[in-house]
């Protein structure tokens, strides 16, 4: 190998070339093979960023360990090895793999694959059917699998993006065991680069600065960032690109935002536990998280608007105001420029006294008013239009409020075979703890005639 002049890429390389020594693949690799391709590891000791499942202690390791594999769904981000791990799953305890993508397979790719494992199995060769994407078949061909899980024909290892509770039947998540892969930290997307650059038996031609930028751009994403770095071992650079050097000549990483998706619900209700919370910074956050990938501004503020009233209510009823206004201003101008207002409701509601009192209240009463049924409100609050309903007694002694010298009557409003009910309790906070204050001195007023008028 060619000396390597290491001065201008300002970080040690004496070790690098044997951080990792990648084995030769069990069958040659197609010239101009992506670096991703030829970096795939060949044992499960070599998957990076999933300890927790591929170590001793892992579900898998002990699967491993033991020589028998139980059905299961690996659900993890793009770029995280799940390809990788179940094939390596297949060597490791003996199994026949076969793989299919529910992208592009459907009912007869799955009769031919089970068919097969079928009379592999009479032969003593069990399968295990390796399915991408399965959350991409609909609920009739997911239920296909049961039978042959059951039986042992396969053994299904299910790969999928989304949250299984969401996008799997129940019957087939009960028969398979799900594994969580995480996001590739820091750590396991530099030891990447150095596998990238012993393989190529060059550095990346990157400062620090870039190299860590390149790492965080990557989100994550193990394949991307390998991708990365092969466009960057194409070129012959002068010199090291720097952070700005690096963002003019790779395109940045979209964010994984789907939004109908489990990414959409997670930044949502992120979001909305954000403002209850109160954090002002967090809340932007997430509300530029959202915005950024894609998102709807006009759900976004549904959102917002809705929170007004759930957790504020009359602690600042202003809130709820201010968030209508965004949403004229936003219909009114439009993107970019009315995200602005979106971003200022926002920023009110997280910084508002909260009070989640009408959203409790609405409950109860919600609650209260479906177990009464239809009680009659007290006759003398009835109108009474007619002169038979004036006869019948129809607003008989009702008590004019502003005839007091209070304006306040203290009247008993409620249907004579109900108590009176307390469904809303307010805050001492913002607004309402004035409300508290006037709501004391009613019953104040209430309580000094101990048998008040039935209505007022």
């Amino acid at each position: 190998m060619a000396e390597i002049d290491e001065s201008p890429y300002l970080f040690p390389m004496p070790d690098l070339f044997a951080a990792y020594d990648p084995p030769a693949p069990e069958a040659p690799l197609p010239e101009g093979a992506p670096l991703a391709d030829r970096l795939r590891p060949r044992a499960l000791s070599d998957v990076v960023g999933q300890d927790h499942l591929t170590g001793a202690e892992g579900a898998i390791g002990r699967m491993v360990a033991a020589g028998r594999l139980s059905s299961m769904i690996l659900w993890g981000p793009p770029g995280t090895g799940k390809t990788t791990i179940a094939r390596l799953l297949a060597d490791a305890v003996g199994l026949r793999f076969v793989a299919i993508s529910a992208v592009f397979s459907g009912v007869a790719d799955l009769k031919k694959a089970f068919a097969e494992a079928r009379e592999h199995a009479k032969l003593g060769k069990r399968t295990l059917l390796f399915v991408d994407e399965i959350h991409r078949f609909n609920r009739a061909q997911q239920d296909g699998f049961l039978p042959f899980v059951e039986d042992g024909t396969v053994t299904l290892v299910g790969a999928t993006t989304e949250n299984p509770s969401f996008e799997l039947n129940a019957a087939l998540l009960s028969r398979a065991q799900v594994l969580i892969l995480r996001r590739l930290d820091a750590a396991a997307l530099e030891l990447l680069l150095e596998r990238g650059e012993a393989l190529e038996e060059r550095p990346l031609p990157l400062t620090p600065a870039a190299r860590e930028a390149i790492v965080a751009s990557a989100d994550g994403d193990g394949r991307f960032l390998l991708n990365q770095a092969e466009t960057l071992f194409s070129v012959d650079l002068p010199e090291p690109l720097d952070p700005a050097g690096l963002s003019a000549f790779l395109q940045r990483r979209v964010a994984v935002y789907d939004k109908d998706r489990e990414g959409h619900y997670n930044l949502i209700s992120a979001l909305h536990k954000s403002l209850r919370g109160s954090d002002p910074q967090a809340a932007l956050y997430y509300l530029a998280r959202m915005l950024t990938a894609g998102e709807e501004p006009l759900y976004v503020l549904r959102r917002i608007v809705r929170f007004a009233s759930e957790d504020i209510g009359l602690a600042d009823s202003n809130a709820l105001t201010v968030c209508l206004a965004a949403k004229d201003a936003y219909d009114f101008l439009g993107s970019p420029e009315g995200e602005l207002a979106i971003v200022q409701a926002c920023l009110y509601c997280a910084t508002a006294p909260k009070s989640n009192a009408a959203y409790v209240a609405q409950k109860s009463a919600w609650r209260s008013a479906k177990e009464t049924g239809s009680l009659m409100p007290p006759q003398n609050i009835l109108n009474a239009p007619t002169k038979l309903m004036k006869e019948i007694g129809y607003g008989k002694g009702y008590a004019y409020d502003h005839d007091t010298d209070a304006g306040f009557s203290g009247s008993d409003y409620w249907p004579e075979e109900m108590a009176p009910q307390t469904f809303y309790t307010p805050t001492d906070r913002g607004m309402e703890k004035r409300i508290a204050e006037r709501m004391a001195w009613w019953a104040e007023l209430k309580n000094e005639d101990d048998t008040p008028p039935r209505s007022g």
